[in-house]
Order: C-alpha cells, then structure tokens, then sequence
C-alpha cells in the first residue's frame, strides 16, 4: 500500500485524507493541533453564541473513523531533493510516497501587532476577544474596531469576511443588551475598496448596511502602527479604540524558502491545474517524486478576484485525491480545480445573513433575514457531523 503524508490539519488536509482512504492509500496527517479547528463558526465564540468546544473536532475522533494515522508535530524543515520531512518534536524523517503540502499560510507582520486581536489567527485568539468584549459591555460603553489587510504580492488570501462577520455579530449583540448607542463601531481597512472581489453590487449594498447600522468607515489609508489604545495611519491619523480586532492578510511560510519549491512573489507554492507541484530541480534527479500543495499553501491560477475559501481547499483536495488514485492505477484522466473556483460564502450578522456569490458570469449579494443565520449555523452542524461518518454527506459538499 503505498504511502501518503499530509503536512497541514485545515480543510484541505482533512479533506484529502478522507478520499485517498476510500481509495485505499495508507494516510499519515501531520499537525501540531489534537483538533481541527472550524474556522467559519468561531465568528459566534466572542459574543458568546457558541463554545470553544463548539467549533473543534478531535483528530483522534476523525482518525477512528477514517482509520488514517495523524502525528501532533510541527514540521520545521521540508527536505525536497532527500525526500526528507523534519519535525521540530521528532528529528527522524517521515517515510511517504507522495507529499501533500496543506499547511495554510502564515500572516504579514505589521508593526504593533500585538496590540490586536485576529479571528483568524490562533485559535485561543477568539476567547480573548471575548474576554476584552466582556469587559466592555460589562463597563457599559466603548470603542471597538474591525478590519482586514492586504498583499499587493498575492489579493487571494485576503480574509475580510470574518472581519465583518464579527462586526455585524458584535452590533446585534449590543443592539438586543439595549446599549449599541454606548459603543462606537468602526471598520477599517488600506485598501481603497476593501471586498471589491464579491463585485460592485455587494459593495454598495456593504455601505448601506454601514450606514443603517451606524458603523463608521475608514477606507484607502495605510496602516502605519497598531497601537495599545488605536490605529495610527500614514496620514499620522489616529482612530482611538478600546479594542482592536484585525486579520492580517497571508503570505507564503518561512518553512517554503530554501526548500527548492517554486514560490510565487508572496511565498506561495506554484502548482498546476492538478495541484502538483512544478518541479525545479534537476530533472535528471533521481529522487523526484509527486508533491502537490492545496488550499492556502498554493499560489492559485485563476481570475484576479479568485479567493483562498474552504470550499477550493476540498475542491483542491477531492482532486488531488483523485489525481494520486489516477497516477498509482496508471489513468491517464485528471481533475483540475480552476473551473471550480468561485467566491461563496453566507456572511452572518446574528440575526440574519447575505448570501454572497461570485463567478467569471456574475456577481451577487442576496440579503437572508433571519434563516441566513440559521443556514450558516446549519453548515456548521452538517460539517462536524458529516466529517464524523454521523450523517450522510451530501454530494457537491
């Protein structure tokens, strides 16, 4: 049976381990987390609306399941001409046939950083905000700030989604404790149209949504320093908070530079259509052999509004699966994921939710009252309890 080793616990990880061992591959994850970490739903973690526990599925629980191997390390040196996998826990190699990379992306530096909070970032980060959002309602008013950044090296792994998700989350919450007008919300972000790749449309309708709700706006100024008690900007303006909320856009992880991957400008490992890597060392070497990289890892081909989101990480996942299967079999069919690329998401408000899409024909912002809410919620269960084997899945999810 040969060997598959997946660098990466996320969506894409999870996703592939799943279908290579329904083709009956012997699968090793490799992650320094005993849990996977549902990203989408930890928006409702600083208002209180879900648990820690709520947005984790045990990696012993999935492994019992799908009957894969997962070793908690963290990698520090990928060896790609001795086909060698160093972990910072474990010094010994790690023995595989093929190479999956889905180990996400790290996120830019900016000066100041820790004087935010990300949703995006650790994990423990959302109790943390939590606990600071606590401390304000429990004083009864504040000034609280939201935004995202870019990388004008790679736009694909800009998260500015969950950035208003928690905005919108945190004004239905002060709004129903009756003391919304006590607090000052305030979003901010460097670039002149942030959420430009969900289309025109979906931005006018963001601004309304700004101006009904009373949340100020700042847009197009660079940010020069995140500070204890604010943002300061390149126009040495200062917004004042009392707390900070950023996500950081991605970039490429250190572990990448002197692996002999291909990296794009950002850092990020080129692939092809199929998702393996393209090569370049020596094509000579003899110790060549099949590296593919998914979702965050990737520098994705595609449109200019092409966006990093879960659903590609599986679509890239159910690919590679296939595409590792068709290689072993000696298939000559492959599946590619660019035709599959599209913005999708149900962005959440508390009370509601809008229904965003995007593809090369059209672009669309369809406000959900109320069942929106219960929709993305909705997601959220199906996606534990289908990963578990608990219910069916359904196809296309």
């Amino acid at each position: 049976m040969k060997k598959v080793l997946i660098l990466g616990g996320g969506f894409a990880a999870l996703e592939t381990a799943i279908y290579l061992r329904k083709y009956g591959f012997d699968v090793t994850i490799v992650t320094n987390r005993k849990y996977m970490y549902i990203y989408p739903i930890s928006i409702w973690i600083p208002t209180g609306e879900y648990s820690f526990e709520d947005c984790i599925i045990e990696w012993e629980e999935l492994k019992k399941v799908h009957k894969f191997e997962v070793k908690y390390e963290t990698v520090e040196k990928i060896d790609i001409p001795n086909k060698k996998i160093y972990c910072k826990e474990n010094k010994e190699s790690c023995d595989f046939d093929y190479l999956i990379i889905a180990v996400g992306a790290s996120k830019m530096k900016h000066k100041g950083e820790e004087n935010f909070l990300s949703i995006c970032g650790a994990p423990e980060e959302s109790l943390k905000i939590k606990e600071k959002l606590d401390e304000l309602i429990a004083k009864g008013s504040g000034k609280i700030a939201f935004g995202f950044g870019g990388n004008p090296k790679d736009s694909s792994n800009v998260r500015g989604g969950p950035a208003f998700e928690v905005m919108f989350n945190v004004h239905n919450k002060l709004k129903k404790l009756g003391i919304r007008d006590k607090f000052e919300l305030t979003f901010f972000a460097p670039m002149p149209k942030p959420g430009a790749r969900m289309g025109e449309g979906a931005l006018k309708a963001m601004d309304k949504w700004f101006k009904m709700l009373n949340i100020n706006s700042i847009k197009g100024k660079k940010i020069t320093e995140f500070v204890k008690d604010g943002v300061i900007f390149e126009d040495n303006s200062k917004l004042e908070t009392d707390l900070t909320m950023f996500i950081p856009a991605g970039n490429g992880p250190k572990l990448f530079q002197d692996t002999t991957l291909p990296l794009n400008e950002a850092g990020f490992i080129k692939i092809n259509e199929y998702c393996e890597v393209e090569h370049n060392f020596d094509e000579t070497s003899s110790d060549k052999f099949p590296i593919f990289a998914i979702g965050d890892s990737a520098a994705l081909r595609g449109p200019d509004w092409k966006a990093k989101q879960g659903h590609l990480a599986e679509v890239m996942a159910k690919a590679t699966a296939f595409n590792i299967m068709a290689m072993e079999k000696g298939i000559e069919e492959r599946k590619e994921y660019i035709s599959h690329i599209n913005i999708l998401c149900v962005m959440d408000s508390g009370n509601g939710a809008a229904f965003v899409y995007r593809d090369n024909k059209r672009a669309k912002m369809i406000p959900l009252p109320i069942i929106g809410h219960w929709m993305k919620k909705g997601w959220g269960w199906y996606f534990k309890n289908s990963k578990l084997n608990k219910i069916p899945r359904i196809p296309g999810m």
